[in-house]
């Protein structure tokens, strides 16, 4: 099991917790954190016995995006991971998910600040829970810098345009309640709790079979931006072998024989 000095990597059953560690700075992005994110996406894909993913901060923020102070010329912690950056110079859009889409389900626990890169990494999650003081936010344009990570794609297919523009060309910050309200996010819990809210959906989502699950998730992103001819077509080409497969006889037979099934990835 990876990780570093700034992303820890444990596993909850079949599902594996990503969680930014760089409390001290409210985990701003560095370098051995998206190595280790980019590490740990890679190991989720590439590990069957994983059936979700959560992705949530430590010290009680989930992220506050771009290490300013690093951006201002005073050098970045982790130097020693630049080799990684040289070897594959898309690995940081692949750590914060602007070039990579896991292929298991991504589950989002938020606490305290998660802001310009972190709201940024947050459109790229499949589902959403933060504690009720959460902090959101795009607040790129009030340091006169762009956010790049995805936000003038994204947001505006995930919310209405109207708050998607709002929230990009103000810059201003969003309480959870808010954001839950204008669709960014899909629960607000009490204050500490975000993570275990989270594992609780994952373990529902654990509990299903595993290649109904991905084949949903992709299904559900590859037809997003289709007509909907084309999207049904498309699902019928992604969903329909699904069918054929052992899980899904397990499914049914265990169904009927009123017991859990057990899922073999087959």
């Amino acid at each position: 099991m990876g990780g570093t000095e700034h992303l820890t990597v444990q596993r909850e059953g079949a599902t594996l917790v990503l969680t930014l560690n760089r409390p001290e700075a409210r985990n701003a992005l560095s370098l051995p954190m998206l190595v280790g994110l980019h590490d740990g996406w890679l190991e989720a894909d590439a590990d069957d016995s994983v059936r979700s993913i959560v992705f949530t901060g430590a010290g009680g923020s989930f992220c506050s995006g771009m290490d300013l102070k690093a951006l201002a010329g005073n050098g970045m912690a982790g130097e020693e991971y630049r080799d990684r950056l040289k070897a594959d110079p898309d690995l940081h859009w692949k750590a914060m998910l602007r070039h990579h889409r896991p292929r298991k389900p991504v589950i989002a626990a938020v606490e305290g600040y998660c802001v310009a890169g972190g709201t940024e990494m947050l459109q790229a999650t499949d589902i959403r829970v933060a504690g009720e003081s959460a902090t959101f936010g795009l607040f790129e344009v009030r340091r006169g810098l762009f956010p790049i990570g995805g936000s003038t794609v994204r947001l505006q297919r995930q919310i209405p345009r109207t708050h998607a523009l709002e929230m990009l060309l103000t810059g201003r910050p969003y309480s959870a309640r808010e954001a839950a309200a204008i669709g960014l996010i899909g629960h607000v819990v009490p204050d500490g709790t975000a993570l275990a809210k989270a594992l609780e959906i994952a373990e529902q989502i654990n509990s299903c079979g595993p290649l109904a699950v991905e084949a949903v998730k992709a299904s559900v992103y590859e037809t997003a931006e289709m007509t909907e001819s084309d999207g049904l077509a498309a699902e019928l080409t992604r969903g329909w072998p699904v069918f054929d497969t052992a899980d899904a006889k397990e499914g049914a037979r265990a169904f009927a024989e009123k017991r859990p099934p057990v899922y073999k990835r087959a």
